[in-house]
């Protein structure tokens, strides 16, 4: 009920929206796809450009055979006005951006929105900064858990498997645990898991169930590492060339989306979880038969430990190669939301 709520107010916005612009067109590149959950807040904010007068061409990455490792060059060549962006890929071309999303760091709804609220304007000044864009939204896909295609138990199993991995703080955990991480795209990983490239998969309890990696996976560890954030962004020669008036449009916009896709992300994952174990509780996903793996307290410490020993002091060295400085910045902003210090150089 909840997300049909969200889904029509984003809808009677749309439908409200005076024809605020005239005729000016954007290009709008997406990585949802038609079934994800995620999908219908995202067609009613194209909705709410539409009736306020943009000309919208909204094309998907799979749809162009496009990569989403290539979103943000995309956006910052102007090849799309808008484009969203997996930060952990983003984070291949700027370490700085991954701060935002730690593995190990936030593995909470409320603590990953501490740590987004208060580095977004460093991060939205990084984005101008270098790759001439800015931040429009940034959202979870919600909890990233593990699916696995072997007979699990806790952290400890998961040495010596081959799970994907999607971000390079992600890949540190992976090595920590004794594991090969696999770096695969979302719509790789069915047909990876299928084949036995990987034997397990790191995803959003919702996106694993849509996706149905339930089918070419046995157990489920309900153990979050990480919040998987998006990014929304302008380009930046594009944002200017609007009117104050198209800009507070485009900005009223996609801050509804924002919102909608964090409310969405921190009320179906539980859900989703239900369903891929096949509960009587499943409502809105498909139901499978996984196993759920419980979740005990030396795993949880497990990784904590990961963030502290291996996942932050890389980062910190990735960083401070490109941005002098960064460790001070996060100290003071996520650091100082999460109630942690990295220690630099």
């Amino acid at each position: 009920m909840l997300k049909k709520a969200m889904v029509a107010a984003l809808t009677m916005s749309a439908l409200s929206a005076g024809p605020a612009v005239a005729d000016t067109s954007v290009r709008v590149l997406s990585q949802i796809l038609s079934t994800a959950k995620q999908y219908p807040n995202e067609a009613a904010a194209i909705d709410t450009l539409t009736a306020a007068g943009f000309k919208v061409q909204y094309n998907n990455y799979d749809g162009l055979g496009l990569s989403t490792a290539d979103g943000l060059r995309l956006v910052s060549d102007n090849a799309f006005n808008i484009a969203s962006v997996q930060i952990g890929t983003a984070a291949r071309d700027d370490a700085f951006f991954e701060g935002l999303d730690l593995i190990g760091v936030s593995t909470d709804m409320p603590s990953l929105k501490a740590a987004v609220d208060s580095y977004r304007e460093v991060f939205d000044e990084r984005l101008r900064e270098r790759f001439g864009a800015t931040v429009l939204a940034l959202w979870p896909f919600g909890p990233q858990v593990f699916y696995c295609n072997a007979d699990v138990g806790s952290v400890d199993d998961l040495a010596n498997l081959k799970i994907r991995s999607f971000t390079p703080s992600m890949s540190e955990l992976l090595e920590y645990l004794g594991a090969s991480p696999v770096t695969l795209n979302f719509g790789e990983v069915y047909p990876a898991l299928q084949r036995g490239v990987a034997d397990c998969g790191v995803t959003s309890p919702t996106s694993g169930n849509s996706g149905k990696w339930p089918e070419v996976t046995t157990h489920q560890i309900p153990l979050s590492v990480s919040g998987s954030v998006q990014g929304i962004f302008a380009n930046l020669d594009w944002w200017d060339s609007l009117t104050d008036e198209e800009r507070e449009q485009v900005q009223t916009t996609y801050a509804t989306l924002e919102d909608a896709q964090w409310a969405l992300a921190s009320t179906i994952n539980d859900d989703a979880l239900a369903c891929n174990t096949g509960q009587d509780s499943c409502s809105e996903g498909e139901k499978f038969s996984m196993k759920m793996v419980p979740v005990a307290e030396a795993d949880i410490a497990r990784v904590q430990k990961a963030a502290a020993e291996v996942v932050l002091p890389d980062w910190i060295e990735r960083c401070e190669a490109t941005y002098p400085g960064c460790t001070t910045v996060w100290n003071d902003t996520v650091g100082e939301a999460r109630g942690m210090t990295a220690l630099g150089n």
